[in-house]
């Protein structure tokens, strides 16, 4: 049995077709998924009009990873 996984990464909440990547590797899903996380926040904090408080970017942060999942895939061959 063959193992990988899936990173699903949505726009938005209301995302009905979000991208999704698949890995071979938990450790290369798992490094896609906070670089992605990152990215995000990163876009963000340097094209909002308002100064950002610490608080503000780890709000920005539990947003962003409720719109991006992990699942195990098992492959039976």
């Amino acid at each position: 049995m063959t193992t990988q996984y899936r990173l699903t990464m949505a726009i938005d909440s209301l995302d009905n077709n979000p991208e999704t990547i698949i890995f071979d590797s938990f450790c290369d899903a798992e490094d896609y998924y906070y670089n992605e996380i990152n990215r995000r926040v990163a876009f963000t904090v340097s094209h909002s009009p308002f100064s950002l408080t610490d608080e503000d970017i780890q709000d920005l942060e539990e947003s962003e990873q409720q719109l991006l999942k992990i699942d195990k895939i098992e492959l039976i061959k």
